[in-house]
């Protein structure tokens, strides 16, 4: 897809920030939508969509954290790029873990800005041309199914799973090498993107959910195998 065939939402309360940013992409061909109130972009969705959304954390009516939780409980996929003047470790870990792709700290290079916008915009076309088609669509191990394409599976006890973003793209790439180690680093760079922060924790605790959801025992995980000090392994069994 051509950058003009990009839709971005930009929610940034100062209307200074909103406008330049806007600008900016506009220049480099997309499509660009501004708000700046939490609440009002969470309603935005009710009859809208767009391919990428800009999101401030600090916001008037809702905070960026909570319309991005809200959006990911409806089942609204779209990536998120967080924009905030807060640089603390724990904001970045939460703003990850809320669904977010990827997080710039104010005040950041307008090039930096670009860059990630268009890293997110690959990985996202990524995702989706490599889950459009049958096989690759669907994956199935030892009494589990994934559907990567509506982020939905059914585990081995017949329990229907609702998958978030995260947790299909850091399966989509586990299942791409059957049997081989990928590198926590390597997981960050395909699913989150160049240098997120932190980095090894946020894909541990993904990790952690899918052995939840898919692993008859957790604790003694058969399929998502730790590699100590290097990452993870994952192992399909019988039913593959």
């Amino acid at each position: 897809m051509s950058d003009s065939g990009y839709r971005i939402l930009v929610v940034e309360d100062d209307p200074h920030l909103a406008a330049g940013l806007a600008e900016n992409l506009r220049e480099e061909g997309f499509r660009v939508e501004t708000l700046g109130d939490g609440n009002r972009a969470v309603e935005w969705f009710d009859h809208e969509s767009c391919d990428l959304i800009v999101l401030d954390v600090m916001l008037p009516g809702r905070d960026g954290f909570a319309v991005c939780s809200e959006l990911r409980a409806r089942g609204t996929l779209t990536p998120v790029l967080f924009l905030t003047a807060r640089g603390d470790p724990a904001d970045r870990v939460r703003g990850l873990e809320s669904g977010g792709d990827d997080y710039l700290a104010k005040p950041f290079h307008l090039q930096e800005f670009l860059l990630r916008v268009r890293a997110i915009l690959r990985r996202w076309e990524w995702y989706k041309s490599s889950s459009a088609s049958a096989p690759a669509a669907t994956l199935r191990f030892s009494g589990n199914e994934v559907d990567f394409r509506a982020f939905r599976g059914r585990s081995w006890n017949g329990e229907e799973q609702e998958l978030t973003e995260k947790e299909a793209m850091i399966l989509k790439v586990l299942a791409e090498k059957p049997g081989e180690i990928v590198s926590r680093e390597d997981l960050l760079e395909r699913v989150w993107g160049y240098d997120v922060f932190p980095s090894t924790r946020t894909v541990d605790n993904f990790i952690l959910r899918l052995r939840k959801r898919f692993e008859r025992d957790p604790a003694n995980p058969q399929h998502f195998l730790t590699v100590w000090g290097v990452g993870y392994r994952f192992v399909p069994g019988s039913g593959s």
